[in-house]
């Protein structure tokens, strides 16, 4: 595949440059959807780990673990690879319409304008991330079919990575981009570890999972000051001129720059 059929398929074909999040289109995207699934999901863990309580042997799963590794590291890096692209392409094609607010490439990648609206490549992207959610979700029955521990932080974990990602497209959020490349980045080479030492290959003589948590953990928290920063501008100097901007409220949040939850794997 060439590079320029690549950037099509991942940018510019027409169902993601058409693309738009909406209620009666968008598989996944009402409200009670959401709240169903994350419930269903809390339940069915439950259920499982009640079931198989008195069971002291670990359940064999096969080569599924390992699939469903490898699986979500080439899904993490096709997302990375097609939001990058479909970033690029946006601002491609929209930072004419820039000039008369001032903002730069950068700006806009952290920080969407307002009346920003939940279409177009980035989206798709985004939603894509946003269903990948519910794969991710099945780490959590193969632990407990391993007899692991189910613990709290896993199912919450889990639950509000879903939470945030719906959230991201519901409201048109501000970082989705900086926040989806930096998650589906770690993911697609903490998948591809896991997957590496689930066939049986040696694995590393250091905590890698447990870095790679806290360098996205490090890189979010950076994020989220860079854009804190820029929500908390009240006003601008531009030609020697003030130039009021309008504060960010909880009206304005909805389109424009919006509260980042830091996530972890």
């Amino acid at each position: 595949m060439t590079p320029k059929t690549l950037i099509y398929y991942l940018s510019e074909h027409p169902t993601i440059v058409n693309f738009r999040w909406s209620h009666t289109q968008s598989w996944g995207s009402t409200w009670s959807f959401l709240f169903t699934s994350i419930l269903t999901y809390l339940l069915s863990s439950v259920i499982l780990h009640l079931l198989l309580h008195h069971r002291r042997r670990p359940l064999p799963l096969g080569p599924f673990p390992a699939l469903h590794s490898l699986s979500m590291s080439l899904i993490s890096l096709t997302i990375f690879t097609g939001t990058l692209l479909s970033a690029a392409a946006e601002i491609r094609d929209t930072r004419w319409s820039w000039r008369r607010t001032n903002t730069t490439p950068f700006q806009w990648f952290l920080c969407f304008p307002l009346g920003t609206r939940p279409s177009g490549r980035v989206f798709f992207w985004s939603y894509i991330f946003y269903l990948t959610r519910f794969l991710h979700t099945l780490r959590t029955f193969f632990a407990v079919l391993r007899r692991k521990n189910l613990s709290f932080f896993r199912l919450f974990n889990h639950s509000i990575l879903i939470i945030m990602s719906f959230l991201w497209l519901e409201f048109s959020q501000s970082f989705q981009i900086m926040g989806i490349l930096l998650t589906t980045g770690v993911y697609s080479i903490v998948y591809g570890y896991r997957f590496w030492t689930a066939i049986g290959l040696r694995s590393a003589c250091f905590p890698f999972v447990i870095n790679c948590q806290m360098v996205l953990l490090g890189c979010n928290v950076v994020c989220h000051v860079g854009v804190g920063r820029r929500k908390s501008m009240a006003s601008e100097d531009v030609g020697g001129k003030a130039k009021v901007v309008v504060p960010v409220t909880k009206e304005t949040d909805r389109i424009g720059c919006g509260e980042v939850v830091d996530k972890d794997i």
